[in-house]
């Protein structure tokens, strides 16, 4: 089974994707609100590139509630930004979420070709490398990234994610073959895991993030394994799996 991490978005070419599972990651923070929001009762997530795309989804679907966020901030007459404390309550419970991203909901559009998508963050990494490991066939990683720039968080993510594949083939007649990029990452995952929150607080999304006052969202979203669910595109929605014991693992407080 071959592994592939592509850096962020731009790299991607359609040929590396098509025909594969491709595993989306932006840790901070879009894939960890998809997997919070789909953990906690909501129906399914509409991911779209641009603002005027999810207005012009909103007035064919009033009923909808929107989301997402440009420059880290709630964007003006949303329902909700792109922290994932927004989406622990049940006040969405049993709605679709519209929802864009700066970057993340850009590499889940990007990676229409593959044969299946998943949704991958910290919070799930195991659950999700579980399921494509199931799927048999060969994995791309595709970190999101911050506008076209490598972001670290995303790559730890795809050194976690590789590290559990080890685990979910064990004992099976599969050898992993990855990438020199995916193999720095799984290395990089292995040394800092013991201080997982302190790096991602350091790194620049980290930074940046506790700067405009989002701090405690980087130590959410450090979380190893903490849900057990794996969200999958389906269309032009995600939903969560239905397999594979596919549920909430314990809450966050």
């Amino acid at each position: 089974m071959d592994i592939q991490v592509i850096p962020y978005i731009n790299e991607a070419c359609w040929d590396d994707l098509a025909h594969k599972t491709v595993i989306v990651i932006d840790v901070l923070r879009a894939t960890s609100t998809i997997v919070t929001a789909l953990a906690h009762g909501c129906e399914a997530i509409y991911p779209v590139e641009t603002v005027l795309e999810a207005k012009q989804l909103k007035q064919e679907h009033p009923s909808w509630l929107t989301g997402g966020e440009r420059s880290c901030k709630k964007i003006p007459g949303f329902n909700f930004g792109n922290s994932p404390f927004e989406y622990l309550d049940d006040q969405f419970a049993g709605y679709p979420i519209i929802l864009t991203t700066t970057n993340g909901t850009r590499a889940i559009r990007k990676a229409h070709r593959a044969c299946t998508i998943l949704i991958a963050s910290l919070l799930n990494g195991r659950a999700c490398a579980s399921e494509a490991a199931a799927l048999n066939k060969d994995i791309v990683l595709l970190c999101s990234g911050t506008q076209d720039v490598f972001s670290f968080e995303d790559g730890i993510c795809a050194g976690q994610i590789i590290e559990e594949l080890y685990g979910a083939v064990q004992g099976k007649d599969v050898e992993l073959h990855i990438d020199d990029f995916g193999l720095s990452m799984l290395y990089a995952f292995r040394h800092i895991q013991p201080g997982m929150t302190e790096t991602l607080l350091h790194c620049s999304n980290g930074k940046r993030l506790t700067k405009l006052g989002f701090r405690e969202d980087v130590t959410y979203c450090s979380q190893m394994n903490l849900i057990q669910l794996v969200p999958i595109v389906v269309g032009d929605r995600i939903t969560a799996l239905p397999v594979r014991q596919s549920q909430l693992a314990s809450q966050y407080h």
